[in-house]
């Protein structure tokens, strides 16, 4: 055998049946009992077996006086015989779920951001192809998405994985970093402010992330490390009923996600200061079980907000 072609199967026409008498005799140890479960001759599953271990050029099973046992070899072969047929199995239910016109459900959690714009693109897009597909949103923090993923609640998540997290058995793959920006109200006399800077915002009135916060920690690290007091006239909330009627009704200033803040004004419910925040939340992706193999519906959705990510405007 071709140690060195990946492709040796397709070369020496490996067949099902082959696969599926590999796993016969690693059940009944025994060649006439393996051929009778697969309505065989036990002369035809002898050949079968004889000439996959020519193919691999290894001895696959021993023959004992009252049956055979696997080798290393042959042990090796049934693993991946069994990951083999399961993976075929699993494409017939994708195949059948897909004529079906993708009916049945999806879970995702998501956090705020990717909540705004990136989330419902793909939603939408996905519901063009699948009108049938059930789509359930869990809007949580990291965190708290992070422990329903491990329970087996959500299919995958758009999140971050936070170092307190546990995260083995987990996959990430990450979609985009989270730049943060001030806000104001529309018509805001520091939106007429030329080459705004750090000093003219820091003694203003601010709504801010509760202190402990990663965002409140770092908009308070942002004023330091520029040798400024962080602001002390503030309202501690994200809570965006609140945030969107105070900044309307007052000129305090708000933090947040770039991405959130842009969704807002378009809607001309808020405008985003024109200064670059030195300041920036953790990157945040793709977070799914390694285990768990996504449904065709799920597959479709996760591809959808790989798509959507690649659209965000930097």
């Amino acid at each position: 055998m071709d140690t060195l072609n990946p492709n040796w199967f397709l070369r020496a026409r490996l067949k099902t049946r082959q696969l599926l008498l590999l796993i016969a005799l690693d059940e009944h140890r025994n060649i006439h009992r393996a051929a009778e479960a697969l309505h065989m001759t036990q002369p035809a599953a002898s050949k079968q077996i004889k000439d996959l271990e020519e193919m691999l050029d290894v001895r696959l099973f021993e023959r004992l006086p009252r049956g055979m046992e696997p080798t290393i070899y042959g042990e090796t072969m049934i693993r991946h015989a069994r990951m083999a047929l399961t993976s075929l199995s699993l494409a017939h239910d994708d195949v059948v779920a897909l004529k079906a016109g993708l009916a049945g459900q999806v879970e995702v959690g998501v956090i705020m951001t990717p909540a705004m714009s990136m989330l419902p693109k793909a939603i939408a897009r996905v519901k063009e192809q699948a009108p049938l597909l059930r789509i359930g949103v869990k809007l949580e923090p990291s965190n708290v998405l992070v422990e329903m993923l491990q329970r087996g609640n959500l299919d995958f998540m758009i999140g971050r994985i936070l170092e307190k997290d546990g995260s083995s058995g987990l996959i990430y793959e990450e979609l985009t970093e989270e730049p943060a920006c001030a806000v104001c109200r529309p018509g805001h006399p520091l939106m007429a402010v030329e080459n705004l800077q750090l000093s003219d915002i820091a003694g203003h009135p601010w709504i801010l992330p509760p202190p402990g916060s990663i965002l409140r920690h770092r908009c308070d690290m942002m004023f330091r490390r520029a040798s400024l007091e962080p602001p002390t006239n503030v309202v501690d909330t994200t809570a965006m009923l609140l945030v969107a009627p105070l900044l309307q009704q007052t000129d305090f200033l708000h933090v947040m996600p770039l991405e959130v803040a842009r969704y807002y004004a378009d809607l001309n419910i808020l405008s985003i200061l024109p200064i670059d925040l030195p300041c920036k939340m953790d990157a945040f992706g793709i977070i799914r079980q390694q285990d768990h193999l996504l449904s065709p519906g799920a597959d479709l959705l996760l591809r959808a907000v790989r798509t959507a990510a690649k659209e965000i405007p930097a």
